[in-house]
């Protein structure tokens, strides 16, 4: 989250129960995989894994890394050299903070294919340490994480380019900075690629940020204002008041709680910030909305079309919860109306009913029932799947299989933040888009209870002052945003940046806004059979076109240098 939220997770880019997290994760695997298109084919058995051997600690003066290591792990990457012509750069997707599998679609059809293609360069996908396969310690108990970091990371990718011998052309020197590389990278690691050539300029020649967040930010409220803004207005006005409902009795007429969580079949859920999370989950679903149909989440849709209909949506599954077994998903118009007069809204009964019933509904459908479905209607499984506070949980997740679930919350526990809160919404702003029980205490419980930290990260030392933030700038590096990403707020374009965001884009310092875009939807690509009038988008098509054009404009430079012998 990537960074799906703080998942982000996430994530980049929020949930952090085990459970759900693979759920979520697993979701997004099957997305990319669709994204194969008509063609049937592995890709993993078109683009053969590799691997190279990189130190753990290239930081021996650090004491933060003590003890210190002298070894080596394989550093897992792919490649495809179906273009390369003598001369071509190596253009290299870093896959951030995920299993670097879920990038191969982009050697095939995606932005570094695009490029690779146009300049007759070699395209790589190359895994993140902590990820994948790509571990440099046994298992991810909190000692051994310390190697976790963006500088050690950052140092990798500089290593690989210096090092890397491609299969199949071992009588070619393709390393750094004998041959151009150029860095490429959506999200965190879009910023990673940022840094990287505020870092490494003598190793990557250039490096193209695509909606990276560069600016770290402990408490990130504004992860949601894009919705707002660019959301659809009834949808997200009648969201904000039904959060509202939610928040007004959980936090002021709590005789009404026990009411309200078996209304949305969630009486198990122990503790009302879980209950709450539960209730914000759909509002997320913007980020995961591409132009790619293969990759398209359309669940925001889903969800706004279910709150604003003028009728009541139904459904006729069974569910059990502890106090009211077997209890039908439709909930009466007395229960509602009992809960909007709780929360103050008596006098908007005849208006907020049915869209209280169809999220109620909604999230019957999508959070409860499938958990129930598969634990046999067990009493407990919810609270199982929805329980943050669970420390015994935390602590025995250690095992390399726990990355997904343990190495993105280490990274912005320990450097990042980027917590989505809704205590910290303005007033000014409106109502929040998630419940006000979403605090930075509750964010940050799975800092303490799985990595026992307990302060913040110094965001300003550890990444804002070292690599630029929100102000970070570099001949041949490229920074893309998409207009309506909920991550803009931490990147450059950002209207709180410098200049509110707005610079001069050049072809030596590209500066682009795609309009309508939202997160780095310049990376998809399709077949051309699968492309129509507005698949690509226009926007996209045009920032694609430009990529490519100011990248060949990069490699005459590095071209003409070498000539010079500059």
């Amino acid at each position: 989250m990537y960074l799906q939220r703080p998942l982000l997770v996430l994530s980049i880019f929020a949930a952090t129960v085990t459970s759900l997290i693979s759920s979520l994760l697993e979701k997004r695997r099957t997305l990319d995989s669709r994204s194969l298109g008509r063609r049937d084919v592995d890709l993993e058995t078109l683009y053969p894994e590799h691997n190279i051997s990189v130190p753990i600690d290239y930081f021996h003066n650090e004491t933060k890394y003590e003890p210190h290591s002298d070894g080596t792990f394989p550093l897992r990457y792919w490649f495809d050299a179906s273009y390369y012509k003598d001369g071509g750069p190596v253009i290299v997707l870093q896959s951030g903070e995920t299993d670097g599998t879920g990038r191969l679609p982009f050697l095939q059809k995606g932005i570094i294919h695009q490029l690779a293609q146009a300049t007759n360069g070699i395209g790589v996908i190359l895994e993140h340490r902590y990820y994948g396969t790509s571990f440099p310690t046994p298992d991810l108990s909190t000692e051994n994480m310390r190697f976790l970091t963006t500088e050690q990371a950052l140092a990798d990718m500089a290593y690989f380019a210096q090092n890397v011998v491609f299969e199949g052309l071992e009588n070619k020197n393709l390393t750094a900075p004998e041959t151009p590389y150029i860095g490429y990278g959506g999200s965190y690691a879009g910023a990673f690629v940022a840094f990287l050539r505020v870092q490494y300029p003598d190793v990557y020649y250039g490096t193209i940020s695509s909606s990276g967040v560069t600016e770290a930010i402990y408490d990130f409220w504004r992860y949601y204002e894009p919705v707002r803004e660019y959301g659809p207005p009834d949808c997200i006005a009648t969201h904000t008041k039904l959060i509202n409902v939610v928040d007004t009795i959980l936090l002021n007429n709590t005789a009404y709680t026990p009411q309200l969580k078996s209304a949305f079949g969630l009486s198990d859920v122990t503790h009302d910030d879980d209950f709450a999370q539960v209730l914000s989950y759909p509002i997320g679903g913007w980020q995961g909305r591409n132009w790619d149909p293969a990759v398209n989440d359309p669940s925001f849709s889903e969800y706004c079309a279910n709150i604003t209909s003028p009728t009541t949506t139904t459904t006729t599954t069974m569910i059990s919860n502890s106090s009211n077994t077997n209890t039908n998903t439709n909930t009466t118009t007395e229960t509602i109306h009992q809960l909007l007069t709780a929360a103050g809204y008596a006098n908007q009964t005849s208006t907020l009913t049915v869209p209280m019933h169809n999220f109620i509904t909604y999230i019957q459908t999508t959070y409860v029932q499938p958990i129930l479905a598969s634990t046999s209607n067990s009493s407990s499984a919810l609270e199982q799947e929805y329980n943050t506070h669970n420390a015994t949980a935390y602590s025995t997740s250690t095992s390399l299989s726990d990355s997904p679930r343990r190495s993105w919350p280490y990274q912005y526990c320990t450097e990042y933040g980027y917590l989505q809160t809704g205590s910290s919404v303005p007033p000014s702003n409106g109502l929040p888009l998630i419940s006000r029980l979403l605090t930075l205490d509750y964010n940050s419980l799975i800092c303490r209870l799985a990595f026992n930290i307990t302060q913040p990260p110094n965001t300003s030392s550890a990444i804002n002052e070292k690599y630029g933030g929100f102000g970070i700038a570099y001949d041949r590096l490229a920074i893309i945003d998409g207009e309506q990403d909920p991550w803009r707020g931490a990147s450059p374009h950002s209207v709180i940046a410098p200049g509110g965001g707005a610079r001069e884009s050049t072809v030596t310092r590209p500066f682009l806004l795609v309009e309508g875009a939202v997160h780095h939807w310049d990376e998809n690509g399709v077949f051309p059979n699968e492309t129509s009038g507005d698949v690509p988008p226009g926007p996209v098509r045009e920032v694609q076109r430009m990529e490519v054009e100011f990248v060949r404009a990069w490699l005459e430079e590095f071209d003409c240098e070498k000539e010079g012998g500059g």
